[in-house]
């Protein structure tokens, strides 16, 4: 289907490197033609104007034999020969009109008159059919150019499709997808083909051309990207784990304080501390991959309402008493808790959720969902917008994470109407798919 629809589209690289190699043919030819038939014109003019010089010649020799005198009136004759002969005595001139076209020539000798034409009919004929045989067999060549250019052209178009379709796929987050035209020099003597100093790849083009070297820039930034974002991923779980184990710390001497309003806003910086701490080591798990879901039957009301409870947050809870899915539990309270948290941090009340087989959505009434999360996704210490408050930004990344791992799609938009934050979760009717697939 993609290669008909680059084939269709007349803006393609295809199109125009045709039109460019029809137009180069076409003005080649067009220009030998008119050179051709130019030289054959002056050549066939040049030989007329001889034919037509010697039988003149040939006339005032048998006058002066005794023949008869090839006379003939002013009036018979061209007026541009006949002011020929008066500037300079004699001349000839090429008349292409019917009956047929003829070569004159005339001399003024004794008074007299003397003229001769000579037919010029078959230099005509052999002109017109040289010009009939150049065009037939330049449309012919221009037939057979542009089929083989497509074909030529193939190749390369397909090249370039395959760049596209992977640069699209690492757009889309698949940080593993690569041209696969590039090759690393470093292959053969170390794993990963990566530079020995700088731990980066070093990309080369085999094939010895633009596209090529195109594809490897592709691989190239890919394992860039891939090494980048991996690296923050490091990071972040090093960073996590090494704040739990003095935060747990923190948290039981917080505990041992005595009551009073510094320690309340001790324990709720600590408490906000502890979360923010327990959603990076969640999140990296979930980069880790390793998360697997635990599936039962769930009624999906009954579980959306006790997680808006535990929540500790007004949300109005509109559901099919008899929607059942098969899921696990855990994490789908994981997810519908961020996202009414997401929806009273960042947006309005009230914030209203809908509860169908095996669809669940929370909708708010705030100023809804940045632009750029709506393009992009949520990404994870961002909220997007100063109009949807402030936050580390985790919470989405969290519902996103959790609701790949149940083989859920958690999609963002913002109402019609009154442009509030919609998420809508869409839960698998069979379950999430097997690990590995």
């Amino acid at each position: 289907m993609t290669f008909v629809r680059a084939l269709l589209n007349p803006r393609s690289l295809r199109w125009k490197i045709l039109l460019l190699t029809g137009l180069a043919c076409a003005a080649m030819a067009l220009t030998v033609g008119v050179l051709v038939h130019e030289s054959t014109l002056n050549r066939s003019l040049h030989e007329g104007a001889g034919k037509a010089a010697t039988a003149l010649d040939q006339a005032m020799r048998d006058v002066r034999d005794g023949g008869e005198p090839p006379v003939a009136t002013p009036a018979e004759l061209p007026d541009a020969l006949l002011r020929q002969v008066e500037r300079e005595g004699d001349g000839t001139l090429y008349v292409n009109r019917p009956p047929a076209p003829v070569y004159w020539a005339a001399r003024q000798e004794g008074g007299r008159l003397y003229t001769v034409r000579v037919d010029m009919t078959a230099d005509l004929l052999t002109r017109q059919a040289l010009d009939r045989h150049m065009w037939k067999y330049s449309l012919l060549t221009l037939g057979i150019v542009v089929p083989v250019t497509a074909l030529a052209t193939e190749l390369p178009a397909r090249r370039l499709r395959r760049v596209a379709r992977t640069a699209r796929r690492i757009t889309a987050g698949d940080l593993d997808a690569r041209t696969g035209t590039g090759r690393r020099p470093g292959d053969a003597t170390r794993p990963g083909g990566g530079d020995a100093h700088t731990g980066e790849d070093r990309y080369t083009y085999g094939g010895g051309d633009e596209i090529g070297e195109i594809a490897a820039v592709v691989d190239s930034m890919a394992d860039s990207l891939q090494r980048r974002i991996a690296g923050e991923q490091r990071f972040t779980a090093d960073v996590a784990h090494e704040l739990r184990t003095p935060l747990m710390g923190l948290v039981t001497s917080a505990g041992l304080l005595p009551e009073g309003e510094a320690t309340d806003m001790v324990r709720d910086r600590v408490g906000v501390l502890r979360d923010l701490v327990e959603d990076l080591l969640e999140i990296s798990r979930l980069d880790a991959g390793a998360e697997e879901p635990q599936c039962r039957p769930v009624a999906m009301a009954e579980l959306v309402r006790e997680s808006v409870a535990r929540a500790g947050l007004d949300a109005r809870v509109t559901a099919d008493e008899s929607a059942e899915v098969r899921t696990d539990p855990r994490r789908l309270d994981r997810i519908v808790t961020n996202l009414v948290v997401n929806a009273h941090r960042h947006g309005a009340g009230p914030v209203e959720i809908t509860v169908s087989a095996g669809t669940i959505t929370v909708r708010d009434h705030g100023p809804g969902f940045p632009a750029d999360l709506l393009a992009h996704g949520p990404q994870r210490f961002r909220t997007g917008a100063d109009e949807r408050g402030r936050g580390h930004g985790l919470g989405l990344t969290i519902a996103s994470g959790q609701a790949r791992v149940i083989g859920a799609v958690l999609s963002f938009a913002n109402h019609p109407e009154d442009g509030g934050a919609v998420a809508t979760l869409r839960l698998p009717d069979e379950g999430p798919p097997a690990p590995g697939r």
